[in-house]
């Protein structure tokens, strides 16, 4: 019996014009680990909500093994989280997340996504969410997916703003000890069909739905 046997996720693959997207083997993960360490944001401002990068190097490394290895070990139809590796001519960049609570039946997907600091301003952010936005509403079905990203993180909400969501209302929350306003946004499938930008190919998505409480 072959690894996809039982965990046909590892087949799973998203390519969009200059990326693919997949479950990372672990010298890839150990390759994003090291371009954490190496910083994924300007250290003067904090994008995250949990301030996983406001640590040592070596502590943010180890911090993305522990998050993957997480989320593979709790792994439920009713609660998951698709943390894929994106690569570049076989370079990893960055990684695109997706995930869902009870979702055969909401129909909500939610996102989030950080790429190594070397690898910004080229548009990659931008293909990674629309590989990820195609899974959900061209392969799974989806209604709705939401994100969210601080006030001043204009990268952020500039690539939602690109693929057609719409604000979906604030929060408040403190970060770095400080009062912060998050912007959450909202995607419909209508809504992303009229904002379709990237062109994507899914492979393996059909032995996967099981995975994702669909049958």
């Amino acid at each position: 019996m072959s690894l996809m046997s039982h965990w046909p996720l590892a087949g799973l693959r998203l390519t969009t014009p200059r990326l693919e997207l997949r479950l990372p083997n672990p010298d890839e993960l150990a390759a994003l680990a090291s371009l954490a360490a190496e910083g994924v944001h300007d250290p003067a401002v904090q994008p995250f909500t949990v301030a996983w990068t406001d640590v040592a190097p070596e502590q943010r490394a180890r911090s993305v093994l522990q998050y993957h290895w997480r989320c593979w070990g709790e792994w439920q139809p009713e609660n998951w989280e698709l943390n894929l590796v994106a690569l570049e001519d076989g370079v990893v960049v960055g990684t695109q997340g997706i995930g869902a609570r009870d979702f055969a039946i909401r129909r909500e997907v939610h996102t989030g996504s950080w790429l190594g600091r070397s690898h910004h301003h080229r548009g990659l952010g931008t293909e990674m969410r629309a590989a990820v936005l195609h899974l959900a509403f061209a392969g799974l079905s989806a209604r709705h997916a939401v994100s969210g990203a601080y006030a001043d993180n204009t990268a952020s909400l500039g690539v939602s703003r690109k693929l057609g969501y719409r604000d979906d209302g604030i929060e408040h929350h403190v970060v770095r000890a400080e009062s912060a306003v998050l912007r959450r946004l909202r995607l419909t499938s209508e809504q992303w069909r009229e904002h379709r930008l990237v062109q994507v190919k899914t492979e393996g998505l059909q032995e996967c739905l099981p995975c994702f409480g669909l049958g």
